[in-house]
């Protein structure tokens, strides 16, 4: 099945060094992103309320830039998810920018999904 692409952009108001922290490693990743995160290399294995570890691979990265993961389920195909640190060059401003994948027509439930998970960060770093 053909899936979307989105975006979607958060104003944040912390140090770029402490997001990337939380972006990357599988402890900050467990504050925000799901209950439980391991890391085994390039693999992270993400659980939620106790349930069965779901897969997604570290495909790239730029420390303090970005980080792009794809699902196991998602191998072999285009899709991923990624996490983009960017900062105004004007106003120094920094935002969090979420490129992801969702079916066709789930559009809204992905921005309430992610809506949920950055304003769940931003109470952790204590930038809401």
């Amino acid at each position: 099945m053909t899936k979307t692409k989105v975006h979607f952009e958060y104003s944040m108001h912390c140090q770029s060094e402490i997001l990337y922290e939380y972006l990357a490693s599988a402890e900050g990743l467990a504050e925000w992103f799901a209950d439980e995160v391991v890391e085994r290399g390039d693999d992270f294995y993400f659980s939620w309320n106790g349930g069965s570890a779901e897969k997604a691979t570290l495909i790239r990265y730029k420390p303090e830039s970005f980080v792009r993961f794809r699902w196991e389920e998602d191998e072999g195909t285009k899709y991923f998810f990624e996490l983009t640190i960017t900062v105004d060059e004007i106003t120094n401003d920094l935002s969090l920018n979420i490129t992801d994948f969702c079916e066709k027509g789930d559009e809204n439930e992905s921005r309430l999904y992610w809506d949920n998970l950055i304003e769940n960060l931003q109470i952790k770093l204590g930038a809401a």
